[in-house]
C-alpha cells in the first residue's frame, strides 16, 4: 500500500461542511439535487436542467426517482403528450423545498464563518470526522413503514409499508430483525436489485408466479439498451420501481408508457436497511 506523503500539516485548517436535506430518518440529498430541482422549474425539461447543471439525463432521473421514493410524495411531475409535447413541473411541495434549503444554506454559511473563527488557533486539536453513509449497487431503494412482523421458526417476515399503500414482503433472519431494530410503525428502506425484479401484464397474469411481492404500476420510462432495457413503474404514492429485462421481453410485453403492469420479486431478494441516529 503506497501513502500520499504531501504535508498539509502547514496548511490553514479551514471549517467545512454541506447541508443536506432529510425527510424523516432518510435523505433526499443536498446542493445538486436541489439544485436540479430548481433547475427543472426554470426550464419545464429534465434535459435542459440536467445539461444546466452537468448533470446526464440518466443520473437526473435517477436522482428524480430517489427524491420522489425517499419524500414519501411527488416531488417532480411528468407530463407526455399535448400540444408541445408535454413537460416536466414541480408539486408545491418541491418549490417549498427549494426556498427553505437556500434559507438553511445561508445560515450554515454564516454558522461556518463564525465556527472557524471560534477555532482560529487550535488547529491541532480539531479532528476532522466523516460521516459514514450506506452505499449500495441497488437501483430501487423503497421507504416505508413496517406495517407487521411474523416470527418463523428460523426466519422472520417484515411487510414494510409503502407512502401509496402497496406492501413490500422481505424474509431476514431473527437475528436480523434484532440488530435493525425492526418494530411495527419503525421507518426502513427495502433494496431491491433491478436484475431481481420481473414484469408481468397486470391481467391476472402475476397472480400465477410464485414471487411474494407484486407491485401494481404504470410504466414512466423505457430505456433501451443493446440488449437489455430499464423499465421504470410509478406506483400510486409516487415511488418508482426499476427492472432489467431483455429487449425480447419488452417486445413480447408490448410495453409502452403509461401502461398498467406488475413489478414481481421474491421476498428473499429484498434487503432491508435503517438509518443509524
Amino acid at each position: 500500500m503506497t501513502t500520499d506523503h504531501n504535508d498539509a500539516s502547514h496548511d490553514p485548517l479551514q471549517f467545512g461542511g454541506s447541508v443536506w436535506f432529510r425527510s424523516g430518518e432518510q435523505t433526499l440529498g443536498g446542493a445538486q439535487r436541489i439544485a436540479l430541482l430548481a433547475a427543472i422549474g426554470d426550464t419545464g425539461s429534465i434535459t435542459r436542467a440536467a445539461k444546466a447543471i452537468g448533470m446526464s439525463y440518466k443520473a437526473a432521473w435517477d436522482a428524480i426517482d430517489a427524491m420522489n421514493n425517499l419524500a414519501g410524495e411527488t416531488l417532480v411531475v411528468r407530463s407526455t403528450g399535448g400540444k408541445g409535447g408535454g413537460g416536466t413541473t414541480l408539486t408545491p411541495r418541491a418549490r417549498t423545498l427549494i426556498d427553505t434549503f437556500r434559507a438553511v444554506e445561508r445560515e450554515h454559511r454564516l454558522f461556518l464563518e463564525r465556527a472557524g473563527a471560534a477555532i482560529a488557533g487550535f488547529s491541532d486539536d480539531w479532528q476532522l470526522i466523516g460521516r459514514i453513509g450506506m452505499k449500495t449497487s441497488a437501483r430501487n431503494q423503497l421507504y416505508g413503514k413496517v406495517s407487521a412482523i411474523q416470527r418463523g421458526t428460523v426466519n422472520d417476515e417484515i411487510s414494510l409499508a409503502l407512502p401509496g399503500g402497496q406492501v413490500i414482503v422481505a424474509i431476514v433472519t431473527h437475528e436480523s430483525t434484532e440488530m435493525l431494530g425492526l418494530v411495527v410503525g419503525g421507518e426502513a428502506v427495502a433494496l431491491v436489485k433491478a436484475s431481481s425484479v420481473l414484469l408481468a401484464a397486470d391481467d391476472g397474469a402475476a397472480e400465477r408466479l410464485s414471487t411474494r411481492n407484486r407491485l401494481r404500476g404504470k410504466v414512466s420510462a423505457v430505456q433501451r439498451g443493446a440488449v437489455n432495457a430499464e423499465v421504470s413503474l410509478a406506483l400510486e404514492g409516487g415511488a418508482v420501481v426499476t427492472a432489467v429485462v431483455t429487449n425480447e421481453s419488452i417486445d413480447e410485453l408490448g410495453v409502452a408508457e403509461r401502461e398498467a403492469l406488475v413489478a414481481a420479486f421474491k421476498a428473499s431478494s429484498v434487503i432491508l436497511g435503517v438509518t443509524t441516529a
